[in-house]
């Protein structure tokens, strides 16, 4: 298995989150722990990618700047003649 760089799993998490998704449904799909998941997803919501309200059991949703950058992630992929894990 090819190890993953910061952008490749941004690009998954926020593909995840698009309809809202649990953090646990989150760290399995995008095979993180959830130490390193808790992380990226801090980062994240600074940055505007992501919202969510803090608490464990509510859903962790992809915003418009969040499916912005996925859009041009996907963009810069294709471009590459790269294609984005489903």
């Amino acid at each position: 298995m090819d190890r993953r760089n910061s952008l490749e799993i941004t690009a998954k998490i926020l593909q995840i989150a698009e309809k809202g998704a649990l953090r646990s449904h989150i760290a399995f799909e995008a095979k993180l722990n959830y130490k390193c998941l808790k992380n990226y997803l801090d980062v994240l919501e600074k940055r505007g990618l992501i919202t969510s309200d803090g608490n464990p059991g509510n859903k962790v949703r992809t915003t418009q700047k969040g499916r912005l950058f996925a859009q041009q992630y996907r963009n810069l992929l294709q471009l590459l003649g790269q294609e984005q894990d489903k």
